[in-house]
């Protein structure tokens, strides 16, 4: 019998190391609080070099081009393969051409990374990784027909040319292979991929109350179904993302932390075309902070605006309160998180979204309300608000603490956690615990039926539970 181990879980981190270890001669247990899984924080960007965030070091976006390939090897059905577009509108301070340098280092390194291994290009070919676009090059594309069926750079920008308010843009524009991930697709994926795992048990509506070290393992307490249970297990991984400090301090280990709430808008919008992704640079916390447009089919989008009055929330980051007292999020956003908002709520904000979007794109501004926000709170381990390549710490023994911030680390994440279970003699095995793609790949009619219906039981429209694209150009 292989080792028996307690997954604390059941979001990105946790589901991707059920899925590593499931692969080896290891009991796994997941344990989730809510009904299904991957419902924590929204997520949906690859961030396949991280030109979304300026402020990031080069070395963290090679890292995050790194895990990402990775990330989309691993879990291909995730992925939505329409490129990004990166504007940066004349009220921001910086200079578009900044980025030359990063991107021109992303594209050197993706083309070194798919030579050692040709089945990373993920991406798309490496020569193809980021196109410019100056002034006069999406005044030529205005002139052209939009397709529903993009096949090329200039096919994915000649909407963005014809709707964008381009005198208020600074040059160059940026097309860049960075994809969309499906949050409800991976929900979806990995439930029906641990279902057939005879090694794994899914433990949903379980909630786990107490961790304790043992001798050689830990004690697990949960309640599930109205019951109070308990059992041994060799390792721990905790997965349990913003409450991951609460259960730590039950057994005594301290971890320095913040947590971030936030929420991401759905919106519904009049247009025939496929369109890209558009980020629409600005600073952080100010009025005038990022804009994120991101498609789904059926005409609808997902909105984020780096501002206090739409995606970042005024006592929304909560930071550790001394001693050993991890942090806690006011009452208000921990009733969001357990009972959902109130509509008029909703509405004020995903407005204000509608508006900060609608200054680069005027014909936005027609768009309209179209459910509730994905939304959620997410840990940042440390006290550094931008930090963004995290993956995990080893406090205890035999014990891992998850700490991504991006869904792509979580394989390096897990490739950690099995390289510490057999240290701690605990997994014997040297079988590599990567392999493209994991095992028990689902079907696409059962995957996308059981991503229609957690789209649809969550109170979202069934649209954003499919991907308009499932090949790279």
């Amino acid at each position: 019998m292989g080792a028996r181990v307690a997954v604390v879980g059941g979001g990105v981190a946790g589901v991707t190391t059920a899925l590593v270890l499931g692969r080896l001669d290891v009991d796994v247990t997941l344990f989730e609080k809510s009904h299904s899984l991957v419902s924590g924080p929204p997520f949906c960007h690859l961030h396949a070099g991280g030109n979304l965030y300026r402020e990031i070091s080069d070395s963290q976006c090679l890292k995050l081009l790194e895990q990402s390939i990775d990330f989309a090897r691993f879990y291909p059905y995730v992925v939505d393969y329409r490129p990004t577009v990166i504007a940066t509108p004349k009220s921001d301070p910086s200079d578009p051409s900044d980025l030359i340098p990063r991107l021109l280092m992303l594209k050197e390194e993706y083309e070194k990374i798919v030579q050692n291994d040709p089945n990373s290009a993920v991406l798309g070919p490496p020569e193809h990784y980021f196109t410019l676009y100056e002034k006069e090059d999406l005044k030529k594309l205005i002139e052209l027909q939009p397709t529903t069926e993009p096949k090329s750079a200039d096919e994915w920008m000649i909407p963005v040319a014809g709707e964008l308010d381009i005198e208020n843009l600074k040059f160059p524009v940026v097309l860049v292979q960075e994809y969309g991930l499906n949050l409800f697709r991976l929900g979806a994926g990995v439930a029906l991929a641990l279902s057939a795992m005879k090694n794994v048990q899914l433990k949903t509506s379980t909630e786990v109350k107490e961790i304790r070290a043992g001798t050689e393992g830990w004690r697990v307490e949960w309640t599930e179904h109205g019951r109070e249970l308990c059992s041994s297990f060799d390792y721990l991984v905790n997965a349990a993302g913003f409450k991951t400090a609460e259960l730590e301090a039950i057994a005594g280990i301290y971890s320095e932390r913040m947590i971030e709430f936030k929420a991401a808008y759905i919106t519904k919008w009049k247009t025939p075309w496929q369109w890209p992704e558009i980020i629409f640079h600005g600073e952080r916390g100010t009025p005038r902070g990022m804009g994120q447009f991101t498609p789904y089919p059926g005409g609808y989008f997902q909105l984020h605006g780096m501002t206090k009055e739409i995606t970042l929330f005024n006592e929304g980051l909560a930071r550790p309160r001394g001693g050993l007292m991890p942090p806690k999020l006011p009452e208000n956003f921990e009733k969001k998180i357990e009972r959902g908002w109130e509509w008029s709520e909703v509405q004020k904000r995903t407005e204000a979204a509608i508006s900060h979007i609608a200054r680069f794109i005027p014909s936005f501004k027609t768009a309209e309300t179209a459910s509730v926000p994905l939304f959620g709170a997410q840990q940042i381990p440390g006290d550094d608000p931008t930090l963004r390549v995290a993956e995990v710490e080893f406090p205890a023994a035999r014990y891992a603490r998850c700490e991504i911030v991006k869904v792509s680390s979580s394989l390096d994440m897990a490739e950690a956690i099995v390289r510490d279970m057999q240290r701690e003699g605990v997994l014997q095995s040297i079988v590599p615990s990567i392999a493209f793609p994991h095992a028990n790949v689902p079907h696409e009619r059962a995957l996308g039926a059981l991503a229609a219906r957690l789209a649809k039981e969550r109170g979202y429209p069934i649209e954003v539970s499919r991907r308009s694209r499932f090949e790279p150009l």
